[in-house]
């Protein structure tokens, strides 16, 4: 796919400085003018536009995602995952070394973007299809990606074994009830847990995990819907 394209794509999705709504209400007017936007380098480029390529090769064969036109692909999968990986890591040199989790990668989205937005951080994608969790590994092997590991089975199965991660994200949840208790026990203490999810969502999250301070949702560019909302667990868990 043409590279400025794909940077006109995801513009709209780091356009908006996220410390921003950290500062104080006088001086947040024109904060992202005065602090440079992230730059999309040529080598972020190059990495999506041939995952692009895998995935539209490989979804002829499995179904990695319905959708199927790559202007889509760009908005949808990594531009929502590159808006939550500036969220989450606003300088990524400084933030990095963090253990990731994604859980449910499915194609591989927001764990894969996330990890070419932060090199250094440590990333574990937990698919159980093992016919994804064979594409995750294949886009890992093309892009040359360090510091990542496929887990294909269930998050339950991780969790049994595993210490608690910095950063767990998870993206159209289904079945909150049973899937969130499970994905909030992958966060350490302190850590956070990430969700991209729909805005009629929020509250029922909420509800099923006691133990946590979340910010306010941020609402993902070009929809008026979907938002990302970030929770930090509390050192000790309060959690029954």
């Amino acid at each position: 796919m043409d590279r400025a394209k794909i940077t006109e794509l995801l513009e709209p999705f780091l356009a908006h400085d996220p410390m921003a709504s950290a500062q104080e209400p006088e001086n947040a007017a024109g904060s992202s003018s005065e602090r440079d936007l992230p730059a999309i380098s040529k080598s972020l480029l190059e990495c999506i536009s041939i995952y692009i390529d895998l995935l539209l090769r490989w979804n002829l064969r499995i179904n990695l995602t319905s959708i199927r036109q790559p202007e889509e692909i760009v908005t949808r999968h990594f531009g929502e995952s590159l808006f939550a990986a500036w969220h989450l890591f606003p300088d990524p040199i400084l933030d990095s070394n963090a253990a990731v989790i994604d859980v449910g990668s499915g194609a591989g989205f927001p764990g894969l973007p996330i990890k070419l937005w932060a090199p250094a951080i440590h990333l574990t994608l937990i698919e159980a299809n093992h016919k994804k969790a064979t594409f995750l590994r294949e886009v890992v092997r093309t892009l040359r990606m360090s510091d990542v590991t496929v887990f294909a089975g269930r998050s339950e199965a991780f969790a049994q074994s595993r210490a608690g991660a910095d950063l767990v994200t998870i993206r159209a949840v289904e079945r909150l009830s049973r899937t969130l208790p499970t994905v909030a026990d992958l966060v350490a203490p302190g850590g956070r847990l990430a969700v991209l999810v729909g805005e009629s969502q929020i509250s029922g999250l909420k509800g099923l995990l006691g133990g946590f301070h979340w910010n306010e949702p941020a609402y993902l560019p070009l929809s008026s819907r979907r938002t990302l909302i970030i929770g930090r667990k509390e050192s000790r868990s309060t959690t029954q």
